[in-house]
């Protein structure tokens, strides 16, 4: 069996990040959630992965390399344009020949791995087998329309009016007959080929489609609150370690991960928190579910509920909180004066300012 895992997209959501960076390589926990999904298929013991990727390919080559330090042995395949999910499929098709292959949203965090999941599909394959969740706001994602025996019968893509609260989650299990789908399907009125249009086509040839609603934990994170609340949910499982410096004016208060090289001084420091290698804080409160990056520095500020990524300085900066901070940034106090506000914002750029 093999793995597809698709990291290309533009993440429009989550700019101005994804301006320079993939998506997929924003950290959770200080650790690229790609990664997560990586180390989830060499659980699962899939060692052949294809990663699709567009205009990031050289960020994410350069970041998983040739897969062998998660066990794996990764092809990386081109993707032109992000045209949809069948589409990836497509151009994938040399890669996957005739094997069954699980396809996973690169962008995509799911607790508990998928081990169970493919050694099921394994045994009964059927033509496809889809996870699904219940969610709230079902018109946001691909819904799935179930049958008195729990098989799928029904699909719809971000449907105006959904027949279920059944979302589908980013990961699917294929045989080879999905590849007579995608290449069956019309683009959508999004202009893209939707995997759900293959699924259901596959329904409507008298396929076999199964489904299993998953308990644990999921999130896309493709927005600035959902990276935030997987960062939670992963902090809430460290395992405290400090392997930096903590001097004796600090205090360290529950879960917290202090990486070699870094020094903490005079600070109050309460988990769950992860300070990444060769970062410095001092003087500062860090509140919890907050994870730093490596070499960053924090002077005199407070910081809770965030994600800082690498190289990043914060200095005199009172209560940050729910924030996504990029690299290599610099946030300071302004210099005093009249009580007016100084910008320089990237395009598509959110700011909320407390008057």
């Amino acid at each position: 069996m093999r793995a597809l895992v698709l990291a290309g997209g533009t993440g429009t959501r989550l700019r101005p990040l994804t301006h320079t960076s993939a998506k997929q390589m924003v950290p959770v926990a200080n650790k690229p959630v790609l990664f997560y999904g990586l180390e989830s298929i060499a659980r699962a013991g899939i060692i052949d992965v294809g990663i699709v990727v567009g205009d990031t390919a050289a960020e994410i080559r350069a970041a998983v390399g040739d897969g062998a330090r998660f066990g794996l042995k990764v092809t990386y395949i081109p993707q032109h344009a992000p045209l949809g999910l069948a589409h990836a499929v497509l151009v994938a098709r040399d890669f996957l020949g005739e094997e069954d292959f699980l396809m996973y949203l690169g962008d995509n965090f799911i607790c508990g791995g998928i081990t169970g999941l493919v050694e099921d599909f394994q045994v009964k394959r059927p033509d496809a087998h889809i996870l699904l969740t219940r969610v709230a706001d079902p018109g946001a994602f691909g819904v799935a329309e179930l049958g008195p025996d729990g098989r799928v019968v029904g699909l719809e893509e971000k449907p105006e009016r959904p027949r279920s609260d059944l979302a589908m989650v980013g990961v699917y299990l294929f045989t080879p007959a999905v590849h007579e789908a995608v290449r069956a399907i019309e683009p959508s009125r999004r202009g893209e080929l939707e995997i759900t249009h293959a699924l259901q086509w596959l329904i409507d040839a008298g396929r076999r489609v199964d489904s299993t609603l998953i308990e644990d934990y999921w999130k896309d994170t493709g927005s600035v609150v959902d990276m935030l609340e997987v960062n939670r949910t992963v902090l809430e499982s460290a395992e405290p370690r400090l392997d930096g410096l903590v001097d004796e004016h600090s205090e360290i208060i529950g879960r917290v991960v202090v990486e070699a090289g870094s020094q903490i001084r005079g600070s109050r420091i309460v988990g769950p928190v992860v300070i990444g290698a060769d970062s410095r804080i001092t003087g500062s409160y860090v509140g919890p579910f907050t994870s730093i990056g490596e070499r960053c520095r924090l002077d005199d500020c407070e910081v809770e509920y965030s994600v800082v990524l690498p190289e990043t300085r914060i200095t005199g900066v009172r209560r940050i909180a729910a924030s996504l901070i990029g690299r290599n940034v610099e946030v300071s106090p302004a210099a005093p004066g009249p009580r007016t506000h100084r910008l320089v914002l990237g395009d598509h750029s959110t700011v909320q300012i407390a008057s």
